[in-house]
């Protein structure tokens, strides 16, 4: 008996001693290699929180680019793979997952954020890692500067602002300007200053200068103080969902007057918040329209309803683009490697893509052309202007 239980003890350590090996060569904790026929591109952007308005149709735009490219074939005979972890809008969250992107996930590129502030975090990580980011949103200043690995295709407040007041003084005769800047808001920190030279520069007053902080709901004083200034419009950096509540008051309070601001305000819920008090009255500039669209943009907008039932937005067809041009630097440079396919992407030039022209200046900053002002009308977006941008 003892010696039969000896053996039976003996086999179930050499069992235990060959599963081990097994795992260890390949399971749960190392890293399995990533497949050779793949192409990994890391998606960044909030599915939930208070930017999700953001990147929800992002993640959409890019899940349709990377199919239509997978059904032609791939790039350089590889499947595009999507991974789609949710930031939340956080930047303790974008670090890690994109941290976690390319050391575990071995991404080639990272597709986002359309947040300046986030898209930061993430491409000083991508720059030191050499891996491409591509931000299919982010407006502000400071970006292209952290490394030749970085990368946009966005509607640049530097370029889009100067265009815009002159529409403001020029077409519309409002010369009388308040501002407001939402101090915990680092988007509307940073597009303030940019409104306010252009304003300047092109002779408008700044007759008020106020300001809130995200997530406050009581704009009562601050609309008492735009009715109180006799100011002709009001310039808003901050997101959709202060501006609507901020244009509730003003309806409140009998104040007639136009919010115009940047593509935060591009949000899905900016009706759902203000209603009847943003019809017409809320303006905002961005680089995208599903009105007057060009061949490319009636194509993707068609084939985006029928994908997923509704119109496509500003970030949807800036995600989708952004893909697209990705693809089109590796097939260029015959290379998956950043280091190599990064220098094709300096090179683009009059791409025609569904958010419009983008071509890349020497500086590796994005031209696009035109700037689409849009407001709400009916419920929906809606084309209030095409204005040119002169370079």
């Amino acid at each position: 008996m003892k010696i039969k239980a000896s053996k039976k003890w003996a086999f179930l350590l050499i069992t235990v001693f060959l599963v081990s090996i097994v795992a260890g060569c390949g399971g749960a904790g190392e890293k399995t290699p990533a497949p050779q026929n793949e192409i990994k591109l890391g998606f960044l952007g909030a599915k939930t929180g208070p930017v999700a308005n953001y990147g929800i149709p992002g993640e959409k735009g890019m899940k349709m680019a990377i199919e239509e490219i997978n059904a032609k074939g791939g790039v350089l005979g590889k499947n595009l793979v999507g991974l789609y972890e949710d930031n939340k809008g956080e930047s303790a969250d974008i670090a890690n997952i994109t941290t976690k992107y390319i050391t575990v996930d071995k991404v080639t590129a990272l597709v986002g954020d359309p947040c300046t502030g986030l898209t930061k975090v993430a491409a000083d990580i991508a720059q030191k890692n050499q891996v491409v980011i591509f931000s299919a949103g982010a407006t502000g200043t400071g970006v292209v500067e952290i490394g030749d690995f970085v990368y946009r295709n966005t509607m640049l407040d530097s370029i889009a602002v100067p265009t815009v007041v002159d529409w403001m003084i020029k077409t519309k005769g409002w010369k009388n300007i308040a501002i407001i800047t939402s101090l915990n808001n680092g988007y509307s920190t940073a597009l303030t200053p940019v409104f306010k030279d252009a304003i300047q520069k092109q002779g408008g007053n700044i007759v008020l200068e106020d300001s809130i902080n995200d997530k406050e709901t009581d704009f009562t004083a601050q609309v008492t103080k735009i009715k109180n200034s006799n100011a002709d419009v009001l310039v808003f950096t901050g997101y959709y969902q202060e501006a609507a509540l901020i244009m509730n008051e003003a309806k409140k309070q009998n104040v007639d007057i136009s919010l115009i601001g940047g593509d935060g305000l591009y949000g899905q819920d900016l009706y759902k918040l203000g209603g009847s008090a943003v019809e017409e009255k809320v303006i905002f500039y961005c680089g995208f329209s599903t009105d007057q669209p060009s061949p490319e943009t009636a194509k993707f907008i068609e084939d985006y309803k029928a994908k997923y039932g509704e119109e496509p937005d500003m970030f949807s067809a800036q995600y989708y683009d952004a893909v697209m041009i990705l693809a089109k630097a590796m097939t260029d440079s015959n290379s998956t490697d950043p280091k190599v396919f990064k220098n094709e992407l300096a090179k683009l030039k009059d791409y025609k893509g569904v958010s419009g022209n983008t071509t890349i200046g020497p500086d590796r900053e994005p031209i696009k052309s035109p700037v689409f002002l849009q407001t709400v009308k009916n419920g929906a977006f809606s084309l209030v202007d095409k204005l040119p941008v002169n370079v």
